[in-house]
């Protein structure tokens, strides 16, 4: 394989801030909003020094992760970019929470993608008692059966809900961010920054890994994204997934893309240097945006989905594969990485 290593002499910016953030100084606010716009003519060099971030902390190991879309729509919120809310019109399908059987089928498909972790996703504000008790009864099931890992996505939780997941086995809850603070209430009204806040800090209370990242391109400025990656950071997140918004015909954000792939590899070399332990997963939006730039991406994150999203399509698996044999990178079935053990 290619290395895009460059030897920590170089006099580039950002091999000396690669430096900085590998002998543990991290960087700054502005450090972070100039990664976001760097000239075409630095891409590689800034590219570079992210894989050595990467390479230091994941080595060439690639996560794969399954998600499984087990309640779709039926939801009261108005987040804009979402098919599945209230001020959608979006042509999805909607139904409750999915059978026993349908979701140890999906738990099946991801055991045989090679993933290690199951994404369970409901859409809606919180996780209803029948909700609960159906994904406390299916976990133990489907780590006994396949031994994934499990990865919760239910909506706002109270510190109880967070304990009563814990109790079940679930290994980590995704609850993303989405924006900073100040964007928020552009992109959702329905409830705020600070209630997801309490939410990821009620599943660290109860002892379980945090899962959050955000979206990419509803409009915010790059200082957003940077208090975003901020916040993770404050949060000790261990797993950030990064979306670039894949505008749905009937959301309100349905007329907003903009983003180039160069900006989305920019963006993810961003949030590895704010968050160089995290891992970092390349999630919805990778084939639409970054195109024919998807392997660079994986010399930033550690992390991708394998198969479809929410509401809509991924590539075909084998496609994915290709592309981590190609790079000269490996499918783990371990969420660590072999500096940083993590679960």
């Amino acid at each position: 394989m290619l290395s895009p290593i460059i030897e920590s002499s170089s006099d580039s910016r950002w091999h000396h801030l690669a430096n900085n953030v590998l002998a543990g100084n991290g960087v700054t606010r502005e450090d972070a909003v100039s990664i976001l716009g760097t000239s075409d003519d630095e891409f590689l060099n800034l590219l570079s020094a992210a894989y050595r971030i990467r390479h230091q902390y994941f080595g060439k190991s690639v996560q794969l992760y399954f998600l499984m879309n087990a309640k779709s729509g039926l939801c009261p919120e108005d987040c804009h970019y979402c098919s599945q809310s209230k001020v959608s019109d979006a042509p999805i399908p909607k139904y409750n929470i999915l059978s026993r059987d349908k979701l140890m089928d999906g738990a099946r498909l991801a055991a045989e993608r090679q993933s290690k972790t199951y994404c369970i996703v409901i859409s809606g504000r919180a996780p209803n008692e029948r909700e609960m008790k159906a994904v406390e009864t299916i976990v133990p099931e489907i780590k006994k059966t396949f031994g994934l890992n499990i990865c919760a996505c239910l909506g706002l939780l109270s510190e109880e809900q967070a304990l009563r997941l814990k109790a079940a086995g679930v290994d980590k809850v995704n609850h993303n961010l989405n924006t900073s603070r100040e964007h928020y209430a552009e992109i959702c009204t329905t409830h705020t920054f600070d209630d997801r806040v309490e939410t990821l800090k009620n599943v660290r209370k109860a002892g379980m890994e945090l899962c959050s990242g955000g979206i990419i391109g509803m409009g915010e400025k790059h200082e957003d994204i940077v208090e975003m990656a901020f916040s993770l950071q404050d949060l000790q997140v261990e797993s950030i997934p990064l979306n670039f918004l894949h505008a749905i015909d009937g959301t309100p954000l349905e007329q907003q893309e903009y983003l180039n792939a160069r900006d989305c590899i920019r963006a993810l070399c961003m949030m590895r240097f704010v968050n160089p332990r995290s891992e970092l997963r390349i999630a919805g939006g990778r084939e639409r945006h970054l195109r024919s730039l998807q392997p660079l991406g994986l010399f930033v994150a550690n992390s991708i989905f394998v198969g479809d999203y929410l509401t809509t399509q991924g590539q075909p698996p084998e496609e994915d594969y290709n592309m981590i044999r190609d790079l000269g990178f490996e499918i783990t079935g371990s969420c660590v990485g072999p500096a940083q053990p993590q679960c």
